[in-house]
């Protein structure tokens, strides 16, 4: 009987180390998939240490430019930033991976693909959601959500028996889950949400406090909505551009979030992220995209493209045709996104402090109050009349329904 193949999206720690040998242990063939999305580490260990824990084939691959290019891209043209805060770091990565695991699986005649998320997070969600919309008749296991391991310890005895290399340093206080466009950092002490989270909670920026004494200024250039250049040096790689400026942004403690926000599944959770690429460039974009987008149509962003697009990418559904269309709204708009803006950078603040688009909407004759005034002040005059007419309106009945009641 020919044993059931499946795809198993791998990190290299123990809970997927230990999949491996307990999927094996049921017949299952494994095959892991490993995706460089820049979590900063190197991953040349991986596929010996997925061989010795019974996968028969490991695959490691670096997607790092289409992570930035098909998936931060966009969610920065939508300027989505879940409950108003949280820009969507390992959001991003996980409807990548599910298409990474499905195109392995097709190749290979895979009639599963596996995760090592837990019953209570939001990632079971993206991955098997965005499994099923590209491969609906795919079986998704969860190990973790079934398995007999009760604790961490039970699973190092497991791995032990079975020869799976588990680190001997100590355990790591902090769930962190790192990528290009940021880190996520939960449990251990944060789980107190009164208490203000450890210096060593983290990871990729500086204490603002002990940031540089004086600020740092940063040019960012973009090309109809894609960020082309830092200080005028180019970078031909959306990612490597992501990558310095997380290193200038980290520098000075700008990008960090600390939030209580409501998962998915139901429950309240107190996370910590890092971004600071993400929130210099959000920053950028929002001030181009407000001086090359006429009001009616930048409010109507605001008010309704934001929310939507990081809730849909928040709940795991990447690959809806709501995201496409909403996607399509936001590549129109960036066409014009182009120009240059100037922000600065102190103790983890990040303000614009200059702006310039060849496609800008601000005309100076227009807004100055100089001798060189073009606008049309008895118009003016006029428009009040109109805009406010449905008060007048209100008023006058108010006042007359006062009248007759006193």
């Amino acid at each position: 009987m020919a044993k059931k193949r499946v795809v198993l999206a791998y990190s290299g720690g123990l809970d997927t180390s230990v999949i491996v040998r307990w999927l094996t242990d049921r017949g299952f063939e494994v095959i892991t998939y490993t995706a460089d999305v820049g979590q900063g580490e190197e991953l040349d260990y991986i596929p010996e240490k997925a061989k010795l824990a019974g996968a028969v084939e490991a695959i490691v691959e670096d997607v790092r430019e289409e992570f930035a290019r098909e998936y931060c891209l966009p969610t920065l043209r939508a300027l989505a930033l879940y409950e108003c805060k949280y820009p969507l770091t390992a959001s991003l990565s996980r409807p990548l991976i599910s298409k990474k695991l499905i195109e392995i699986a097709k190749k290979v005649g895979a009639d599963f693909v596996a995760h090592g998320s837990t019953g209570k997070g939001n990632d079971q969600v993206r991955f098997e959601v965005s499994a099923w919309a590209l491969a609906p008749d795919v079986e998704v296991l969860a190990p973790v959500r079934e398995w007999e391991f009760k604790s961490r310890e039970e699973e190092i005895e497991y791995a032990k028996r079975h020869g799976i290399p588990v680190p001997v340093t100590k355990e790591k206080p902090y769930s962190i889950d790192r990528n290009l466009w940021g880190v996520s950092i939960e449990a251990g002490v944060l789980e107190d949400i009164w208490q203000e989270p450890p210096k060593d909670a983290w990871q990729i920026t500086v204490d603002p406090e002990e940031a540089p004494d004086e600020p740092e200024y940063v040019t960012v250039t973009f090309e109809e909505g894609t960020p082309v250049a830092v200080n005028g040096r180019r970078f031909e790689k959306l990612y490597e551009l992501i990558e310095e400026l997380n290193k200038i942004g980290g520098r000075h403690g700008v990008g960090r979030v600390d939030m209580v926000e409501n998962r998915l599944v139901g429950i309240k959770s107190r996370e910590l992220y890092e971004a600071p690429a993400a929130f210099i460039l959000y920053k950028a974009y929002d001030e181009l995209l407000s001086l090359t987008t006429e009001r009616f149509t930048y409010h109507y962003h605001i008010e309704h493209v934001r929310h939507q697009y990081a809730t849909l990418v928040y709940n795991g559904l990447w690959f809806s045709k709501q995201r496409e269309a909403l996607d399509a709204f936001n590549d129109t708009l960036a066409k014009d996104v182009t120009g240059d803006v100037r922000l600065k950078l102190y103790k983890g603040g990040i303000w614009v402090v200059g702006r310039r688009s060849p496609n800008s909407l601000y005309v100076e004759d227009l807004a100055t109050y100089s001798p060189k005034d073009a606008f049309d002040h008895e118009a003016g005059k006029f428009f009040t009349k109109v805009w406010g007419l449905p008060l007048k309106v209100a008023g006058r009945v108010r006042e007359e329904r006062e009248k007759k009641n006193r």
